[in-house]
């Protein structure tokens, strides 16, 4: 079991062999997961609860605010299966909830859950209503007073239709990402996806400035994140950020925050990590996007894939279903660099199906 590297060098992530590392997790509701056919990311009718139950599932192994571990229409299991495996076989050394908005809150007790007071965004095609500065300064704010306690963070998120709010945040900053960002779906729900982006960026205009255009366009998981990370960068912090193309939209958006302020940012320190199903897929362009960024950046895709299973649910990852989410990317480079086995996380993700 290993890794590719997608750009910069191997050494990043092979200096943190055998290091401890803080798992944070961002959890965050936005409404845009309401509209039909938009997101596959949980259970029809209770898309709502995917973050909270991912975090449960994470933390404790068992999902408490419903019955049953999460799966899509289609049957595919949630990746929180993954992490939870890698977690099990080489534990984290710390996990840490961030409550970024979430409508149902997850039923865990001794975990650390951090509150910020932060209410879920609302549908992008109608304005998002999210006071993105004051959103930001939360995270700019943790970011700087964050204690490490280990050798260093990998932050996770779980947002479902994040991947359809992702793009909406590059596009309104200016980025030509059309057709670069990946989906829950095999086949993405293209018109879905594009008409609400198109309705979302009605909403700003030239005239704007960044943080009113996020306010109306983003959501709470990638503003917040954008704050954290450059906070965490003034105390030197080590970051590995988790996932595929939403995770570039927050490096986007840090991108595009640097450039206004007129900053320096030193990226050194900053790495991400995804799965061998976001850095394959035909649908989008993580390397495209991250190539974007005025800094460089190293980031890597896990090897991992589940062609030594036999179970049909897990087979749908290998079809194009799912591919990231719940920091799976991460956990899997993890896990290579830890020297875990393929067949071992197999056994252990087949488990919770049984």
């Amino acid at each position: 079991m290993n890794f590719t590297t997608i750009l910069g060098t191997p050494d990043f992530l092979e200096h943190l062999r055998g290091k401890e590392t803080t798992f944070l997790l961002a959890l965050s509701n936005t409404k845009t997961y309401e509209i039909e056919g938009i997101t596959q990311a949980g259970i029809p009718g209770k898309i709502y609860l995917t973050p909270t139950l991912d975090s449960e599932f994470v933390c404790a192994g068992e999902v408490r605010s419903l019955d049953g571990v999460p799966e899509t229409p289609k049957g595919v299991p949630t990746p929180a299966l993954i992490t939870r495996a890698v977690h099990l076989q080489n534990p984290f050394k710390d996990i840490e909830l961030l409550n970024l908005g979430l409508e149902v809150a997850p039923k865990l007790s001794y975990f650390k859950q951090h509150e910020f007071d932060i209410e879920p965004s609302n549908a992008i095609n109608s304005g998002a209503n999210i006071n993105a500065m004051e959103l930001f300064q939360k995270g700019l704010e943790f970011g700087k007073n964050f204690t490490l306690k280990n050798d260093y963070i990998i932050l996770a998120e779980s947002v479902p239709a994040g991947t359809t709010t992702a793009q909406a945040t590059a596009k309104a900053l200016g980025y030509a990402v059309e057709g670069k960002f990946a989906s829950s779906f095999k086949e993405a729900p293209t018109n879905v996806k594009q008409e609400t982006i198109k309705e979302a960026l009605l909403k700003v205009n030239e005239q704007m400035d960044i943080f009113d255009k996020l306010s109306n366009v983003s959501d709470n998981m990638i503003i917040f994140n954008a704050g954290f990370i450059l906070g965490l960068n003034a105390q030197q912090a080590k970051v590995v950020l988790a996932g595929g193309t939403q995770m570039a939209s927050v490096l986007l958006l840090v991108n595009s925050l640097v450039e206004i302020m007129g900053g320096e940012f030193d990226s050194s320190n900053i790495a991400l990590c995804t799965t061998k199903w976001v850095y394959q897929d035909e649908g989008s362009d993580i390397k495209a996007l991250l190539e974007m960024l005025n800094f460089p950046i190293n980031a890597y895709a896990s090897d991992f894939d589940f062609s030594k299973s036999s179970h049909p649910a897990l087979k749908l990852y290998d079809e194009g279903e799912a591919k990231e989410g719940v920091g799976a990317g991460a956990a899997l480079c993890y896990a290579a660099v830890n020297g875990l086995k393929e067949e071992d996380l197999i056994t252990q993700i087949e488990a919770f199906l049984v």
